[in-house]
C-alpha cells in the first residue's frame, strides 16, 4: 500500500499536465464532506465534484479511497502535542485529552482509523510523543500495548455521548426502574462530563504504574 502521498514525497499529480490541484486542497474539501455529512458520503467522485475536476483527475494525485480517508486522517489530527516528559502520568493524561479533542472536531475520525490502512507522520508522531514519555520499566510490546490501550480508551469514549446514554436509559428507567435496581441506582450519580473518559484513562495509568513498580 503506498504512503509516499502522506510522507511529501509525492506532491504533484503522476501523469499528465500540471492542474491546480494539491493534496492540501484535496484533504481539505474531503474534510469538510466528512465533517457535515459522515465518512460515508466521502467518495473520490464526490470530493472531485466538489472540487470541480473529474473522479479521473483526482486519480492522477490519490490512487483511491483508501488513500484519500488516510490524507484525511492525517490533515485532521494534526501535529502531536508537546509533552513534559518529567511527570509520564500527567502526560499521557494530555495526550489522551488532545487526541479526544481531535476525534470529537471530526466525529469520522475514530471510523477512519479501524483496518489496515496507510500511516503518515502525523499519527506516528503522536504514538512516538507517547512512547518517549514512558518510564523505564516496560518492554517494547507493553510500551506499545500502553498506547494502544489509550488510544482505545479515546475512540471509545470519542465515539459517543455519555451524557446522552445516560438520559435514554434514564427515559427507560421511568417504566422498568425496578427490573433493574442496579442500573436505576448507578444512573442517579453519573459523575461531572467525560467521567468515563477520565475514569477509564486514570485505571489504565494505574495498572501500568503497578507494573512498572513490580518489575
Amino acid at each position: 500500500m503506498t504512503v509516499d502521498f502522506l510522507w511529501g514525497e509525492r506532491s504533484r499529480p503522476t501523469r499528465g499536465p500540471k492542474r491546480a490541484l494539491t493534496l492540501d486542497r484535496i484533504a481539505e474539501v474531503a474534510i469538510a464532506v466528512a465533517d457535515a455529512e459522515g465518512l460515508a458520503a466521502v467518495s473520490m467522485q464526490r470530493v472531485a465534484a466538489e472540487l470541480g475536476f473529474t473522479k479521473m483527475s483526482l486519480y492522477r494525485y490519490l490512487p483511491g479511497k483508501a488513500e484519500l480517508v488516510a490524507l484525511m486522517l492525517e490533515r485532521a489530527i494534526g501535529e502531536p502535542p508537546a509533552l513534559d516528559a518529567g511527570d509520564w502520568r500527567a502526560a499521557l493524561t494530555a495526550w489522551a485529552e488532545a487526541l479526544l479533542e481531535r476525534y470529537r472536531r471530526h466525529g469520522w475520525a475514530t471510523e477512519a482509523t479501524t483496518g489496515a490502512r496507510p500511516v503518515g507522520p502525523h499519527e506516528l508522531g503522536w504514538m512516538e510523543n507517547a512512547l518517549a514519555v514512558l518510564p523505564p520499566g516496560l518492554t517494547g510490546g507493553q510500551r506499545m500495548d500502553t498506547v494502544a490501550v489509550l488510544a482505545g480508551q479515546v475512540r471509545m469514549v470519542a465515539g459517543q455521548s455519555e451524557a446522552a446514554f445516560v438520559d435514554v436509559i434514564t427515559l427507560v428507567l421511568r417504566e422498568h426502574a425496578q427490573r433493574f435496581p442496579a442500573v436505576a441506582a448507578a444512573v442517579t450519580d453519573p459523575g461531572p462530563r467525560d467521567h468515563a473518559f477520565h475514569f477509564g484513562v486514570e485505571r489504565i495509568l494505574d495498572g501500568i504504574e503497578v507494573l512498572i513498580r513490580a518489575r
